[in-house]
């Protein structure tokens, strides 16, 4: 890969220091099984990460109460006797207990260097994304380390590679720990080669947890002492780390035994080659060519970060923290695995941060936003698996809570897929549409891969998360169909006579999402030629759905009533789903609403909105869709600013994966749109970025493009068809190019010819 002045372009993060503290420790992870590396000299710690290891079991949480007394819950709010309607259903709605399960750790490697007296010197650490590996190397006395550390996919394994310039130089101790939860878990030996940490997640109806480790010496003595494994004068030795749960495996133990077993008699560069060829044919498909400047990738990444963060232009930093974005995808949500959750997989806290589960009122969506057009298609699958655990637990809250057919969930789910309110916060948890929105992503994967095998079984799911929509809609005094109770995730609003209200009858946001998922379940049933009466019945629903209304400022009003806000900076923007990640609203079918959008986006910001990272992709992506470049930059810039950690990481704060991944979705945003109808290139280019090229991402209707700039004008286009239909591109520079492409062909068009 080149860059644009023919240099050497490597997407790498890399430091001239060990980490001092978790958020500048690097990830590792294969979907299933991730680890942070820390990078020590004499003392290495490996934080370990298995995404199946949560506290205790499922339950059913779903409070019998809330059925009877829904009935006066609405009155009440349609009513306006808020604070009535709130304390009710704070009792009555609620979960039992009120919280799901969380995510924890599976514990700590840790790596004691003998031969490690001196200060090391040369020393680099870092994270290569073009390969998925990462390495820290040094020397001591004279002797070059180095190690090299990476999480197998092909073999579901950490690897570990440690050696040394010099022979019989390489000389550890190596022991597990869970710090202060050491009490539910017990370290044995295995033979003389090898480790087992094995215990209980804990709580009621916990899964059980293993993590084996196995060394292969090259030379010296290999034994194990206590809970420690000892390597001693050995010229290199790999050091091979599988874990698992009872969520999984009746033995995980066993499991990971027999699979160590099998690898130890693989050489390195077997493993190695079978990880970097597995990883490359998902991160190698989509390339970002940006105006470098080779002095600044010289630099360190967090060198390069504070140059950044004081004003200096990077461009170069910003392609590495798109293809980041689309690593860490790679590293956590692959098929078999569990979606990535709030962290990704990378979690060091036992009472992690919102629990690290998968909050469904954004923060998991936006997860897996670029996971279609940054080509990472197969990574979406965990995410639907988990739709389709749902369904069950759905069900029994849909009928259970509402009286309603169809299956539901609210803003949170767990590893157990429950379905129930999570916590007692007003502003969020009783908030049914977080099924809804879900499913809206079995769409797009059909939108843009046009697999309709995929689709015929996708929209069973669609379909049963609209029923209970059906259900769940009154009537209002006007003869509208409106949801209730609902709120406004998780914003607040005054009322004329000063009190501040939650729950409300329409919240601007239920709607869009069902126009959005009632039209996907329509043309759904009509591609797969399906349920004309159920098409008929929700397009008369469709008809009586509020319409978007612009409020007294200028503004999308984010209520059916304009109210005002209690937070006029506050971090959801929900009232814009329809700009982004919806369709319902855009500069060319609506520009009334897509003015009253802009202007919302300027409240909010002068109020001191995206103050969140996950807030400040969100904000990235709504100025692309409003084809502002200006804006868009303004904000890629403010999300490395102020909200991105010296790792790269996303930083709430704290830490929260969401906005890597929305971050990404934005600039490719930026570069290509597919969804009203056309694909337009380069709809939201900001000067800086005049000259670039991407190839490799992708739009709806089953399109890949490669496309080359110069001067914001687009110079070539070639468009590779996954199936035939009608294409529409419109570009800077090119003539309206509209074709009907041939599945299997490519297709290339520059200002002067077609190919």
């Amino acid at each position: 890969m080149t860059s644009l002045n023919g240099m050497e372009l490597k997407h790498h993060l890399w430091y001239r220091k060990p980490a001092a503290e978790w958020n500048e420790a690097l990830p590792i992870g294969n979907g299933r099984l991730g680890a942070m590396i820390f990078g020590g000299t004499a003392e290495e710690k490996l934080q370990l990460n298995e995404d199946s290891v949560w506290y205790g079991g499922p339950r059913d949480r779903n409070n019998e109460d809330a059925l009877p007394h829904l009935p006066q819950i609405r009155k009440l709010i349609m009513e306006g006797r808020l604070q009535e309607a709130e304390e009710l259903a704070a009792m009555t709605m609620a979960g039992l207990p009120e919280a799901q399960r969380h995510y924890v750790p599976l514990g700590d490697l840790l790596l004691s260097f003998g031969q490690h007296g001196q200060l090391a010197e040369d020393y680099m650490r870092e994270l290569d994304l073009e390969r998925g590996v990462s390495r820290v190397s040094y020397r001591i006395g004279g002797i070059r380390y180095t190690r090299e550390l990476f999480a197998s996919y092909p073999d579901q394994a950490i690897v570990i590679r440690i050696t040394a310039d010099k022979q019989e130089a390489v000389t550890f101790k190596a022991r597990f720990n869970r710090r202060n939860w050491r009490y539910v878990e017990k370290t044995d030996k295995w033979e003389a080669s090898g480790l087992v940490m094995r215990g209980d997640c804990g709580g009621e109806g916990g899964s059980s947890f293993s993590a084996v480790l196995k060394a292969v010496p090259e030379g010296g003595v290999c034994r194990t002492l206590g809970e420690y494994l000892l390597v001693d004068g050995a010229s290199s030795v790999t050091l091979l780390l599988a874990a698992g749960t009872t969520f999984r495996h009746p033995d995980p133990e066993l499991d990971g035994k027999r699979r160590l077993e099998e690898l130890s008699r693989v050489p390195y560069a077997e493993l190695l080659a079978r990880h970097v060829a597995d990883y490359r044919e998902l991160y190698g498909r989509v390339e970002l060519k940006l105006p470098e400047n080779p002095d600044k990738a010289a630099l360190p990444t967090d060198e390069r970060l504070k140059r950044f963060q004081h004003g200096e232009e990077d461009h170069g930093l910003i392609a590495t923290y798109f293809q980041f974005g689309r690593y860490l995808l790679i590293a956590s949500s692959r098929p078999g695995s569990l979606p990535a959750n709030l962290q990704g997989i990378w979690n060091d806290s036992f009472t992690p941060p919102w629990d690290s589960k998968f909050t469904i009122n954004i923060n998991a969506q936006m997860n897996y936003w670029h996971a279609e057009n940054c080509n990472l298609a197969e990574c979406h699958e965990p995410l639907f698996e988990l739709i389709e655990r749902m369904r069950e637990p759905g069900r029994v809250t849909a009928g259970v809570m509402y009286g309603c057919r169809g299956f539901t969930a609210h803003h949170n789910t767990d590893i157990w897929a429950d379905t129930a309110p999570q916590d007692t916060y007003l502003p969020a948890s009783f908030w049914p549409m977080g099924a809804a929105w879900l499913c809206l992503h079995l769409w797009e994967h059909y939108r843009f891969g046009q697999d309709r095998y995929f689709l015929a079984r996708a929209y069973e799911t669609m379909k049963e998360a609209a029923l209970f929509l059906l259900d769940y809609l009154i009537e209002d005094g006007e003869g509208r169909l409106v949801t209730c109770p609902s709120v406004s995730p998780e914003n607040r609003y005054k009322l004329p006579n000063g009190e501040t209200g939650v729950l409300c009858a329409g919240a601007t946001m239920d709607f869009q999402i069902i126009e959005a998922l009632f039209d996907a379940c329509m043309q759904s049933a009509e591609i797969i030629g399906r349920d004309e009466a159920f098409r008929k019945e929700l397009a008369a629903a469709l008809k009586r759905l509020p319409k978007p209304q612009i409020g007294r400022y200028g503004q999308i009003q984010e209520w059916m009533e304009d109210y005002e806000e209690a937070e006029p900076g506050h971090r959801h923007i929900s009232h814009l789903f329809a700009l982004y990640p919806g369709e319902g609203m855009n500069v060319d079918s609506t520009p009334e609403l897509a003015a009253a959008a802009r202007t919302t986006l300027d409240h909010r910001l002068a109020n001191g909105g995206g103050h969140t990272g996950w807030s400040r992709a969100w904000i990235i992506n709504f100025w692309a869709r409003l084809l502002d470049a200006d804006k868009a930059y303004e904000n890629v810039r403010a999300m490395l600013h102020n909200s991105t950690l010296p790792n790269l990481f996303d930083n709430h704060p704290p830490f929260q994966i969401d906005g890597n991944f929305g971050g990404t979705a934005g600039i490719a945003e930026m570069l290509l749109q597919s969804h009203a109808g056309m694909i337009r290139l380069l709809p939201a280019l900001p000067n800086s970025w005049s000259d670039g090229e991407v190839r490799g991402l992708r739009a709806r209707d089953g399109f890949t493009l490669n496309f080359t700039w110069t001067k914001g004008q687009v110079t070539e286009v070639v468009v590779f068809c996954a199936v035939s239909g009608p294409c529409r591109i419109k570009a800077p520079g090119l003539e309206p190019v509209s074709f009907t492409g041939e599945a299997g062909r490519s297709y290339t068009f520059t200002k002067k010819r077609v190919e």
